[in-house]
């Protein structure tokens, strides 16, 4: 590219050249993410990726798109830009997997007022995080320079995971019965979701976000607030293996109230218990700081439950034992029973 630039572009506020440096700022993170199926030099126009389906009977492609959403806007005034990309990429990898599907590559977009080379490659580094945390190749991607589009020192990020899963092996919640048993897998925080109410709760822009508090165990509440979301694709494979999973939930935008439910087939309803669910301290504190009702914290928000599993009553102890195994605080937090009107009842 020694040859390669354009007065003319850079006097309307678009620097190739810096988009050559934060392309190759970036190739140490994103070669941290490369795999057997890995085939491809970042740079290219296509990312090139060679799936393994020795074993399998019928492939199946399964993909999931996401952003980080407004959360940004406090990596903006944390000046943090490391950990969002893990979150761009768990909102991804996490729908994926609720179908049983292993992640086997991700790419992402990158939009922004200033191609600052420096922040891009932070930026890049949390994403090729989420993808070693969820064994994912991170094969391409895209970096666009648009000014008067986006403020010089915002970007908006989004990316897609593509998975495969066996045919035979996809989780549909066709089997799922009555008396099955919901457990449920521990989220980091907030997670990408809900941060438009967080926002106005807290008064970000006017908020201190960086002395620590008490409530939070020392974190500040920007610290708390730009905890990545968990990436559960590992603990989930893993139980994949050896118990019988019914249905997977991953608990975004829209929280119990939307997303329990499509996981659940039409008669059946997951029954559950809200005293047993371990709220984590930062939801306390917004219901408290924003005076939010109970409803519209369930409907919300994760609670300090990122994904629920539904597993047949017999098979929880195992689920359970590998789950911890594999660093995940699992517990039960309900059961299915038979509803013909409702999917969720919380009680």
């Amino acid at each position: 590219m020694k040859n390669s630039s354009s007065e003319s572009y850079a006097a309307a506020g678009v620097d190739i050249t810096a988009g050559y440096k934060a392309v190759e700022l970036m190739k140490k993170h994103i070669a941290r993410t490369q795999n057997e199926g890995s085939m491809t030099d970042i740079g290219g126009f296509g990312g090139l990726f060679v799936p393994n389906i020795a074993g399998m009977k019928s492939p199946v492609l399964v993909s999931g798109t996401d952003g980080v959403g407004t959360k940004l806007k406090i990596a903006f005034l944390m000046d943090k830009h490391d950990t969002v990309g893990i979150d761009c990429v768990a909102m991804c990898v996490n729908d994926v997997i609720c179908c049983g599907a292993a992640p086997l590559f991700f790419l992402d977009y990158i939009a922004c007022g200033k191609n600052v080379p420096e922040r891009i490659a932070e930026i890049v580094s949390g994403v090729a995080e989420g993808c070693v945390q969820s064994g994912a190749a991170l094969i391409g991607g895209e970096t666009a320079e648009m000014p008067g589009f986006y403020p010089i020192d915002e970007y908006d990020l989004a990316g897609f995971a593509v998975g495969m899963v066996d045919r035979d092996k996809v989780i549909d919640n066709s089997k799922m019965a009555e008396g099955d048993i919901v457990i449920a897998l521990p989220s980091s925080g907030v997670h990408s979701n809900g941060f438009s109410l967080v926002r106005k709760v807290f008064d970000v822009e006017k908020a201190d976000l960086k002395t620590p508090i008490a409530e939070l165990g020392g974190k500040s509440l920007g610290e708390a607030l730009l905890t990545p979301t968990k990436i559960y694709v590992k603990p989930v494979l893993a139980l994949l293996e050896k118990v019988q999973v019914k249905g997977i939930s991953h608990i975004t935008g829209g929280g119990f109230y939307e997303n329990i439910p499509r996981s659940i087939p039409d008669g059946l309803c997951a029954e559950i218990k809200k005293d047993d669910v371990k709220v984590l301290p930062l939801f306390n504190l917004i219901a408290k700081t924003g005076n939010i009702p109970e409803h519209d914290m369930f409907n919300t928000f994760n609670m300090g439950v990122g994904m629920s599993i539904v597993v047949p009553a017999d098979e929880v102890d195992m689920a359970l034992e590998i789950l911890r195994t594999n660093g995940e605080d699992a517990y039960v937090i309900g059961k299915i029973v038979r509803d013909e009107n409702e999917k969720i009842k919380l009680i």
